[in-house]
């Protein structure tokens, strides 16, 4: 999304006391949730670095020290250049609670050769326990899609250095945020893909049901950057469409279950689906199956697996966060996170990354129209 400067000094005290003044919705259904237990939202620190780039998108909680990052530290990267043009986006920030200092980790030069069309970090963004930093770029030379690149994978080290750059036909517009499956020496990513054949979003255009989630399985030699040893396509026909506002719809948020289940927002369909066996299938299962559709959802974005096995997941259309039980599709509860009246719906457009804290106890989002990292505890 394009987020505004105009409102950005402020606003984020205006949302808590707002925030505090709204408390939650009611609740959907008498289980009792999550969300139910956090009780302040505190923001942390702004995740604007020395170049001006803005509109944070992924937030990563590091799980090991390496390098320039200490383990637990908040990783988020930026979508916007300092101009507020979309897909031009070249940082990544890192934030360490105990310190409460922000610094930057990463500064990708934006004609890198290596990525087709350059550089504009996503939400696609992981640290594995290896050390390597893997994040998305879906890329724009104007800060629309009429001038969209492909996009790739970059792999960076511990220092914050290019190590590689991961490209192949089935990764296009790599867009949401990862689920993955950490062993040390290898590594599966599940990806989801928004690129294909979205263009101009001048007018009304179309939806396209061409976005797909890519399980990419990774080898890790000691001492080298990952490298792709498989890609299955595991999931395809979801809606992706251009957008003058939030650059491209499509699905979004990643959460993968104990049984093997990937659970996917759909935000064109406005739904939370379920891919069975994505760990070890071999085929497409199309667009899953619904989990849970409308109600409280408002275009579904990031997700994520709280404490109790429900899935947190960030509204698109509104400012708020919603739980869902993955096992019966019951939409829980919902709350307020983001309830800024610059916003219509207060919130509208400003949710994107979403990552658990480590004891479990609350997540960490961004609120992109004030480019700020805030703690839900």
């Amino acid at each position: 999304m394009q987020s505004s400067n105009l409102i950005g000094r402020f606003a984020p005290a205006a949302a808590l006391s707002l925030g505090l003044a709204l408390g939650a919705m009611p609740r959907a259904h008498a289980e009792a949730g999550f969300l139910e237990t956090l009780h302040h939202q505190t923001t942390l620190t702004s995740t604007v670095p020395d170049n001006g780039d803005q509109n944070p998108y992924a937030v990563v909680v590091a799980p090991v020290s390496a390098g320039k990052i200490q383990k637990n530290d908040v990783l988020v990267d930026n979508f916007n250049d300092h101009n507020n043009l979309q897909g031009l986006g070249t940082t990544i920030i890192s934030f360490t609670p105990s310190s409460k200092k922000m610094g930057v980790f990463a500064a990708i030069p934006r004609h890198l050769a290596q990525c087709p069309g350059g550089i504009g970090l996503t939400t696609a963004m992981t640290m594995l326990k290896s050390g390597w930093v893997i994040v998305g770029s879906l890329p724009s030379q104007d800060g629309t899609t009429a001038t969209k690149g492909q996009g790739c994978l970059i792999v960076l080290d511990s220092q914050g250095n290019i190590a590689d750059v991961l490209t192949s036909p089935a990764i296009n517009g790599p867009w949401g945020n990862m689920a993955v499956i950490d062993k040390g020496s290898s590594a599966t990513l599940f990806l989801s893909n928004t690129g294909f054949g979205v263009g101009a979003p001048d007018g009304n255009p179309p939806i396209l049901n061409k976005a797909t989630v890519l399980r990419l399985e990774l080898a890790i030699p000691k001492g080298k950057p990952p490298q792709i040893a498989k890609e299955t396509v595991i999931a395809d026909g979801f809606g992706e469409q251009a957008d003058k506002g939030v650059f491209v719809i499509g699905p979004t948020g990643l959460a993968l279950g104990e049984d093997g289940t990937l659970y996917v927002s759909d935000a064109i369909g406005n739904r939370i689906a379920a891919i069975p066996n994505a760990i070890t299938r071999k085929d497409s299962a199309g667009t899953g199956r619904d989990v849970t559709k409308d109600g409280l959802l408002k275009r579904p974005l990031a997700m994520v697996t709280a404490p109790n096995g429900h899935l947190l997941v960030t509204n698109g259309l509104n400012g708020q966060v919603v739980e869902i039980d993955p096992k019966t599709g019951t939409q829980i509860y919902a709350r307020w996170i983001d309830p800024n009246r610059a916003q219509t719906p207060p919130g509208s457009g400003d949710l994107f990354g979403l990552a658990m804290t480590p004891p479990g106890d609350g997540f960490y989002y961004v609120e992109d129209e004030v480019n700020t990292l805030v703690l839900a505890q």
